[in-house]
């Protein structure tokens, strides 16, 4: 991700004695109450946590630059009541529906998609308290905006161009938090033909070849407007794509990647460099990373001749942890499902 922050915390293992992280402007939370399970309290807390306290307060609460997604937060609850692919009180039902929804489950189960489920503007869906797998084809966010996914797993999407979740064309205000995403034909998450104001975080990715794309070839030149956040990720034996960028600002940080088969980050065609005309190749900017286990950085240290983007100039504050044991137990523990009570739904404070 050239000229970007690519904090690809790591590998295999991590120092016991790690530096500290970055002294600009992004400042570490405070400890938060943990919802699930008992962490020690000497662990570095998870972003966030505090949000399964009640329903809605996980609107707005991403970090990076899918900050401002707020899903279906001022609509009315919908409740998925049946695995059906379709039909009154199934998920695709609850999708296509042009208001606002915060979407739950009343039951636990796969859910076998014959077709992709094209999520509309201003949904949340929210697994919290069931266990949902979706299977066959995977999600759609096609101009659509505000839309939080979470706690779901996708699995075994087949067939041609088939991603668990694809993102494009034109969609923005996007939230992947809490997803399990394995075995697909194609990719596992795809942001292309300038969809934007993205974050991925404390997804579990594994048994699969390319797992994130961002930017679908270098003749989509509008992608240069794409900023995605990608965080406290778990990549778990993926082979490639942690992701391959193509024009897109991409900021990495807290994500631990084991196992890679081809490369972990890959950055091309301008990544980076949204403000050049001319072609050019992407460039990453590591800041405490940790390599182990014989990896090499690979990262050019000429004068790359570009202005390079740094995530303090879109947002303030994130939480960057130091690459310790603890974190590396936190994101084996705490990526992907997680089996959490859905909160209760409480009134919004105006």
């Amino acid at each position: 991700m050239g000229n970007a922050h690519a904090h690809r915390k790591h590998r295999n293992s991590f120092p016991q004695n790690p530096t500290p992280p970055p002294s600009y402007k992004y400042a570490s939370s405070p400890h938060l109450h943990m919802t699930h399970n008992q962490i020690s309290s000497k662990m570095w807390p998870l972003p966030y946590s505090h949000v399964d306290h009640t329903l809605r307060a996980l609107a707005a609460q991403a970090e990076g630059f899918g900050r401002l997604a707020i899903g279906g937060l001022h609509g009315p609850l919908y409740h998925v009541t049946t695995l059906a692919d379709d039909g009154p009180g199934s998920l695709r039902y609850g999708c296509r529906r042009k208001e606002p929804l915060w979407i739950v489950f009343e039951v636990s189960g796969t859910i076998h998609l014959s077709s992709y489920l094209t999520v509309s503007s201003y949904k949340t869906i929210d697994g919290r308290g069931q266990r949902i797998k979706l299977t066959g084809k995977g999600l759609r966010l096609k101009e659509c905006e505000h839309v939080i996914i979470c706690n779901l797993e996708l699995e075994g999407g087949r067939g041609p161009d088939v991603d668990g979740i694809q993102i494009k064309p034109n969609s923005k205000h996007i939230w992947i938090d809490r997803c399990s995403l394995r075995d697909f034909d194609d990719g596992l998450i795809d942001i292309t033909r300038g969809s934007t104001d993205i974050t991925i975080s404390r997804c579990h990715f594994s048994q699969h070849d390319k797992t994130i794309l961002i930017g679908s070839d270098p003749s989509h030149i509008d992608d240069r407007c794409m900023r995605v956040t990608i965080h406290h990720c778990f990549f778990d034996g993926t082979r490639q794509r942690h992701p391959r960028v193509r024009y897109a600002k991409v900021h990495l940080y807290n994500n631990y990647t084991r196992n890679w088969g081809i490369y972990a980050v890959c950055a091309s065609v301008e990544s980076q460099a949204a403000d050049k005309e001319a072609a050019a190749s992407g460039h990453i900017r590591s800041e405490g990373d940790v390599f182990v286990n014989g990896t090499q950085a690979g990262l050019m240290t000429e004068n790359v001749g570009c202005t390079m983007f740094h995530p303090s100039q879109h947002y303030t504050t994130c939480t960057v942890a130091p690459p310790t044991d603890d974190l590396k137990q936190l994101l084996h523990q705490f990526t992907g499902w997680q089996c959490v009570a859905r909160p209760p739904d409480q009134p919004l404070v105006a």
